[in-house]
C-alpha cells in the first residue's frame, strides 16, 4: 500500500507528501461550502500523514457539502495515498473545479491507472488548455501517447515539456524510453541524448571517489540490486530462478541486497526477498539517503535493473555508492550516466560496432544475458488450434507501444500473403473500446477487414497464458522486439517470427531465438519476414510437430536453465570485481 513517502504517481519524483497531487492552489468557493477552517483542517490532517482519519473527515464533510470540489480533491489524495480507487473522487474534483488545471491532470493521471487512455488524453488537454506551460502535464500526455502508440506526438509531449522545464529528468527518461519504441531516429541521436540526461545528473550529484570496500578477489561480494520491478513483473520473472539458485548455492561468493523502489509487494516479491541477505526500501529516499545506504551495507557491485523505465533510481547512480556499477535486465540501451561502469549483454544481441554508442563497456555472458523462470501456473501446450480452425492465426500479445506504424504495415503484408489468417492481438490498452477501433482503423487502412483481427485486453496471468492456445504463430514488432512476452510464447509452444535488427534492442529476439535453437524462425528484412511467415504456415504439419516438442525444448535452453545462467553470471561479477581489485 503506497505511504506517504512513495514516489508520486504523477511521474514527478516527488514523494505523495510533497506532491502536486495534495498540494492545490486552493480557491475558496463563492457559493455554499464548507467553512475554510474546515478545509483547513483536512489540508492538516494530510499535512500530518493522518490519511484514515483525512478520508473519514473528507466524506463527512463531502455529505454536508456535496459539491465541494476541494473536499472531493481531498478525498480523493487521502483515497489515493492508501491505495484504494479514488477514480470516483477525481472525477467529481474536477466536475467541480472545472478551472483547476492541477485537478484534471491528476484526473489524467487516475485515469490512466485505469486504463482509460482516452479520457485521460482529454484531461490532460484540459490541464494544458488551463496552464499552457504545464510541464509535468506534457510529459505525462506523452506517457499517455505512448501507451496509444501515438510516438510522434509523445514525443513532441515530451520535448514540449523539456523546452518549458530543461531540468526535468523525468521528461528527459520518458522521452529516452520512448524512442526505443520508434524506429526512425538514428542511435547516433539517442546516444547523444542519453549523454545528456548523463550530464544533468552528473551535476546533481557529489559523488564519492574513494570506498572502505576491501580489494580482496577471493572474498565474498556484496551485490545490490536497484529495481522497481521485484515483483510481477517481467523483470521479477527474469530475476527470481537466478537468485533463486545463486542463493541457495552455499558455495556462491554472491550475496545479495535489494533496494527495491517501489512499495508494491506479492508473492514473487516475498520469494526474490528470500534470497536476499538485505532488503531495505528505496521508496521515498533521496538520492544522497540511498547512496548512503548502500555505502553503509558494503555493496561492492551495485546492478540497475531499470535504465529508463518506470521508478528508476538512475540518478543516484551518479552519485557512485558502489566501486563496481553496472546496468542489467531491464532495459535495452545506454543509460548515459558515465558512472554506471559496465552493461552486460551476450553474443547476439549487441554488436561491437553499436558499442560506441554506449557510455558503460561492454560485458558478454557466453549465452544469453536473459533467464526467465518458467511460469508457476498449470497450464497445457494444447494442440494446434489450425488443425481445427482451418487457418492459421497470428498472435502478438506485448504492449500496444511497439506497434508503430511499420509494424502494422508489415503485419498486413503477412495478412495478406496467407488468406484466411487471422491476427489475435492482447494488451493493457485493449480494454478500452476507444482503442480497439483505433487499431481496427489502422489495419483498415492497409486494407485488413476487421473480422480478421482479434483484439483482446488484459487477463490474469494463467488466463492470459492460456490464451496462447488460440495462437499459431507469434509475431514480434520491431524495433522493440518482445522481452517476457517471447518467452512466454515459447514457454507455450508458439513459435516467434522476429526481424533481426542492428542494434542492442531491435536484436532482443535474435537473442531468444539463438538460444532457443530457432534459427529458422529469424527474418534479415522486412521482406524475409513476409516470405517465412508464409513459409511456415503454410506447412501445419510441421507447425505441429514443433508445437508438440517445442516447450521441452525451450526449458532445456539457455534462457530456462537457471543453473548454467547463474554460474555464468557469477563468472562475470566475479571477474568485474577482481579487475577492480587490480586496479586498486
Amino acid at each position: 500500500m503506497p505511504n506517504r513517502n512513495d514516489p508520486c504517481l504523477c511521474g514527478s519524483g516527488k514523494k505523495y507528501k510533497k506532491c502536486c497531487l495534495l498540494k492545490p492552489e486552493l480557491t475558496r468557493p463563492t457559493t455554499a461550502a464548507p467553512a475554510p477552517t474546515e478545509i483547513d483542517h483536512l489540508i492538516a490532517l494530510f499535512n500530518t500523514g493522518r490519511l484514515a482519519e483525512l478520508e473519514q473527515r473528507a466524506q463527512l464533510l463531502i455529505a454536508r457539502f456535496p459539491d465541494s470540489g476541494l473536499a472531493w480533491k481531498l478525498l480523493a489524495g487521502a483515497l489515493s495515498l492508501r491505495g484504494k480507487n479514488a477514480l470516483l473522487a477525481f472525477e467529481k474534483a474536477a466536475a467541480f473545479l472545472p478551472d483547476d488545471a492541477k485537478t484534471h491532470f491528476n484526473l489524467g493521471i487516475a485515469l490512466r491507472h485505469s486504463g482509460q487512455l482516452m479520457r485521460a488524453v482529454a484531461s490532460y488537454h484540459r490541464a494544458l488548455t488551463l496552464n499552457p506551460d504545464y510541464a509535468e502535464a506534457h510529459s505525462n500526455l506523452g506517457n499517455v501517447l505512448k501507451d496509444l502508440g501515438q510516438l510522434d506526438d509523445a514525443i513532441a509531449s515530451y520535448l514540449r515539456a523539456l523546452a518549458l522545464k530543461p531540468d526535468d529528468l523525468i521528461a528527459r527518461g520518458n522521452l529516452l524510453s520512448c524512442r526505443n519504441y520508434a524506429d526512425v531516429y538514428s542511435a547516433a541521436i539517442a546516444f547523444e541524448e542519453a549523454r545528456h540526461f548523463g550530464e544533468w545528473v552528473a551535476r546533481q550529484a557529489h559523488p564519492y571517489s574513494a570506498w572502505p570496500n576491501i580489494p580482496d578477489a577471493t572474498r565474498e561480494i556484496n551485490v545490490g540490486l536497484v529495481s522497481g520491478d521485484l515483483r510481477q513483473h517481467a523483470a521479477g520473472f527474469f530475476v527470481e530462478a537466478v537468485l533463486t539458485t545463486l542463493a541457495s548455492d552455499a558455495s556462491s561468493r554472491l550475496k545479495f541486497f535489494a533496494y527495491p523502489s517501489h512499495s508494491h509487494v506479492d508473492a514473487l516479491t516475498e520469494r526474490i526477498k528470500a534470497g536476499c541477505r538485505g532488503w531495505h526500501s528505496a521508496v521515498g529516499l533521496s538520492d544522497e539517503t540511498l547512496a548512503r545506504q548502500i555505502r553503509a551495507d558494503g555493496i561492492d557491485i551495485l546492478l540497475d535493473l531499470s535504465g529508463h523505465t518506470a521508478y528508476n533510481r538512475l540518478p543516484m547512480f551518479a552519485w557512485k555508492p558502489a566501486p563496481v556499477q553496472v546496468s542489467w535486465l531491464g532495459y535495452f540501451a545506454t543509460t548515459g550516466v558515465s558512472a554506471i561502469d559496465y552493461l552486460i549483454a551476450d553474443p547476439w544481441t549487441l554488436p561491437a560496432t553499436e558499442e560506441a554508442y554506449f557510455t558503460e563497456k561492454i560485458w558478454r555472458l557466453p549465452q544469453t544475458r536473459l533467464c526467465f523462470t518458467p511460469p508457476d501456473v498449470d497450464v497445457a501446450v494444447g494442440p494446434l488450434p489450425a488443425l481445427a480452425s482451418g487457418h492459421i492465426t497470428f498472435g502478438c500479445f506485448n504492449n500496444l507501444a511497439k506497434m508503430n506504424d511499420r509494424v502494422v504495415a508489415l503485419w498486413a503484408r503477412v495478412l495478406a500473403a496467407v488468406p484466411q489468417s487471422r491476427l489475435f492481438l492482447k494488451a493493457n490498452q485493449l480494454a478500452e473500446p476507444a482503442v480497439q477501433q483505433s487499431v481496427v482503423e489502422r489495419f483498415a487502412a492497409h486494407g485488413v477487414d476487421a473480422a480478421r483481427l482479434v483484439l483482446e485486453g488484459p487477463d490474469p496471468r494463467e488466463k492470459y497464458l492460456a490464451a496462447y492456445q488460440r495462437v499459431d504463430i507469434a509475431l514480434d514488432p520491431f524495433p522493440y522486439p518482445g522481452g517476457a512476452t517471447s518467452v512466454e510464447a515459447l514457454w507455450m509452444a508458439v513459435p516467434v517470427l522476429t526481424l533481426a535488427g542492428d542494434r542492442f534492442l531491435s536484436r532482443q529476439g535474435v537473442g531468444l531465438l539463438m538460444n532457443a535453437g530457432l534459427p529458422e524462425w529469424i527474418a534479415i528484412d522486412p521482406d524475409d519476414y513476409v516470405a517465412r511467415a508464409e513459409l511456415h504456415a503454410r506447412d501445419l504439419s510441421a507447425l505441429a510437430t514443433l508445437r508438440n516438442r517445442l516447450r521441452r525444448q525451450v526449458l532445456a535452453s539457455p534462457i530456462f536453465d537457471a543453473a548454467s545462467f547463474a554460474r555464468h553470471f557469477e563468472s562475470a561479477l566475479c571477474a568485474l570485481w577482481a579487475r577492480w581489485c587490480e586496479l586498486q
